[in-house]
């Protein structure tokens, strides 16, 4: 088994940075374009400073739209996109492409879903006393739910973790790439055994540090 192991190890450790690649690219693209996607969808509802019922409907409607397609379904629709995006179809960047559309409505919505949770009693008053629409974002909103920015970014990198999987089951690379090619079409136990241990340890590290992150700036 150690042999094995000894064996497996530069493929494992190339898997294993191709995944952290992918799900990095999703989670940045994520942060940059589902935050302010988030925060729009929350500031243009009914009875907020910024309502426009269009906005609301016609941002909703998108981020529901991509929401509804599977991921593997995603991932083979967006590959003209993606070919002419990076050049290619195959490998972790271009796999990072999908994973990025579909990063972007899920934290869209759970931004939007953490700025709910906002006393609308203090944004009324900070209307009251002619704070700006940013200020009232940049000074209220964001301070309140920066607690929920990361819970929510830790539940999206652990989805995508498991979308970057699928993604390699398609010649996206990673770890799912791994499971695939050695695991399943060799049937090699030790091989699908590993690949399910690394990503149950990866999933558990990104969540503890997730949930540490969000209590330390809760309480600060």
């Amino acid at each position: 088994m150690i042999d094995q192991f000894i064996t497996l190890l530069p493929e494992l450790n190339k898997s294993f940075l191709e995944t952290l690649v992918m799900v990095g690219i999703g989670l940045i693209v994520a942060l940059i374009a589902g935050l302010p996607l988030g925060l729009l969808l929350f500031v243009t509802d009914r009875d907020l400073f910024l309502e426009n019922k269009w906005v609301k409907s016609v941002t909703g409607v998108i981020v529901n739209l991509v929401r509804s397609v599977p991921f593997i379904i995603l991932l083979v629709f967006l590959f003209p996109f993606t070919n002419f995006l990076v050049g290619t179809t195959t490998g972790p960047v271009a796999a990072s492409v999908s994973l990025s559309v579909a990063a972007i409505p899920f934290y869209a919505r759970i931004v939007e879903a953490s700025a709910r949770d906002i006393d609308r009693g203090v944004i009324e008053a900070a209307i009251a006393c002619g704070a700006s629409p940013w200020l009232i974002i940049k000074d209220i909103i964001f301070p309140e739910i920066k607690s929920g920015l990361i819970s929510g970014l830790t539940i999206t990198a652990i989805s995508l973790i498991g979308y970057s999987a699928m993604a390699g089951a398609i010649g996206g690379g990673g770890i799912g790439d791994l499971a695939i090619r050695y695991g399943y079409y060799r049937y090699d136990n030790f091989v699908m055994f590993t690949t399910v241990i690394l990503l149950i340890v990866l999933v558990q590290v990104i969540q503890y540090a997730g949930d540490f992150l969000a209590k330390y700036v809760k309480k600060g």
